[in-house]
């Protein structure tokens, strides 16, 4: 393949230059995360019978039960459907996306707890962090809603905190690494193909001609035979 180096060097720079433009083609996605948790009021999930005798204040932190994963549960299958993506400014099949989960594969799962993590994606920085504060926002609205629809004291109200405030966007470059990559990669096997081809191609009409292969000298002992003359 070295004497065909003149065929291998361009496909070699080619498959660079096709690299780095599939690199520079992929757009740089930028992410924000943010995870709430679901706490129960200091006095309880229930007001007393007896006014008299209020019920005694819990740390909130200190009152978790299945519940509370019930209730993250059921916000996070309302906080994912395609309508209210639509009205969040995030249509399924555009650049701006959020996922909302538990923080398993499983959303319906209730192994991981009172926890709602938030993840939004952009093509700009702000974009991703602005798609967060809005799901956020939503999730508060949605879980008050839930609670005055099956008709629940205000005083028990399920609380929504922030654990993590929506983080700093990061870029995330893992795709345009792997698309380079195999851009990369395709670009040098179609190259070596094109250099065995040639190779293969040359090797072939010599043998035809009845030449010495590349690299081989003629057998020593070997006569050449005298060109016939035409009469």
């Amino acid at each position: 393949m070295s004497r065909r180096w003149y065929v291998a060097l361009p496909a070699f720079l080619l498959s660079i230059g096709v690299a780095v433009g599939v690199y520079s083609s992929i757009p740089t996605f930028y992410v924000s995360n943010s995870v709430l948790v679901l706490t129960t009021p200091p006095t309880g999930g229930s007001l007393p019978s007896d006014p008299r005798r209020p019920n005694g204040l819990t740390n909130p932190l200190l009152n978790f039960d299945w519940g509370l994963s019930m209730s993250a549960s059921i916000l996070i299958q309302a906080l994912s459907t395609p309508e209210t993506a639509e009205a969040l400014g995030a249509p399924p099949d555009g650049d701006t996306t959020f996922t909302v989960t538990n923080g398993s594969t499983n959303p319906e799962s209730l192994d991981g707890g009172p926890f709602v993590y938030i993840e939004g994606r952009s093509l700009s920085p702000a974009g991703a962090r602005d798609l967060v504060v809005r799901v956020r926002e939503r999730a508060k609205t949605e879980l008050a809603g839930r609670q005055r629809l099956v008709g629940a004291p205000p005083a028990t109200y399920i609380t929504m905190s922030e654990m993590v405030p929506p983080t700093e966007p990061q870029p995330q470059r893992g795709g345009k690494l792997r698309g380079a990559a195999a851009a990369l990669l395709l670009c040098v096997l179609a190259g070596l193909a094109a250099v065995f081809s040639l190779e293969s191609f040359l090797d072939a009409r010599r043998r035809r001609r009845g030449g010495p292969e590349p690299g081989r000298s003629r057998d020593p002992g070997q006569v050449p035979a005298e060109p016939s003359l035409r009469r």
